[in-house]
């Protein structure tokens, strides 16, 4: 059986940035997955604090994590440190987006 934080993780891989149609993990957006007892804490981040979909990403993060973990409450915090980078994306990301 998966740990939770790989259950989480896979969760937030169905979590698309529409602006870039790549999934939050890919993106680097996923700074922790945080699991204590029956508490999931996400702390996720944005390319920018003007991110126009900020809360349309958290609210989904939220969804799909809580659906894949029904017995678990889960919470979403957004975080801006570290900033995010470039750097922080994936390979295959950097590559999708015409980075490489």
């Amino acid at each position: 059986m998966s740990s939770p934080e790989a259950l989480a993780e896979a969760a937030l891989r169905r979590v698309v940035d529409p602006e870039t149609a790549l999934d939050i993990v890919a993106l680097g957006l996923v700074y922790g997955i945080d699991v204590a007892g029956s508490e999931v804490k996400l702390r996720l981040t944005m390319t920018s604090a003007a991110c126009p979909v900020s809360e349309l990403i958290m609210e989904e993060a939220q969804r799909e994590v809580s659906q894949a973990l029904p017995e678990m409450s889960v919470s979403v915090e957004l975080c801006w440190d570290p900033p995010w980078t470039p750097e922080r994306m994936s390979a295959s990301a950097r590559e999708a987006m015409g980075w490489e």
